[in-house]
């Protein structure tokens, strides 16, 4: 059974920085791209960051020079570390999987995601 699990959310004020980790089980990680979605109150859910099978990121043009997606293979776990957050940020962050037989694809879009995550909440206090 596919499982994600995100944690490391919470309250910060502006400026301030969280790592959002999401551990997956059921299934062989290096296999599947990782992505980083956000849905803030009344707003669709947005593009956060990818990263490939091999480690290659790519990040939304919003939080590019801010935040960083990495993912360790030998522990099933992508994070997601945010600094210099700002109010904008606040949303439920959630991590998603997607199979792939090409180990540098990312993908950007919510649809081609096969499974998701519960979410975690981001809230940063101006």
């Amino acid at each position: 059974q596919v499982q994600l699990v995100e944690s490391g959310g919470g309250l910060v004020q502006a400026g301030g920085s969280l790592r959002l980790s999401c551990a997956a089980s059921g299934w062989t990680f290096s296999n599947y791209i990782m992505g980083w979605f956000r849905q803030a109150p009344g707003r669709e859910r947005e593009f956060v960051g990818t990263v490939s099978r091999s480690g290659i990121p790519y990040l939304a043009d919003s939080v590019k020079g801010r935040f960083t997606i990495s993912r360790d293979n030998a522990k099933n776990t992508v994070y997601l570390q945010m600094n210099s957050l700002k109010p904008e940020d606040t949303a439920v962050y959630y991590c998603a999987a997607a199979p792939s037989r090409t180990p540098t694809e990312v993908r950007s879009t919510s649809g081609r995601y096969d499974y998701w995550g519960q979410g975690t909440q981001v809230t940063v206090s101006s």
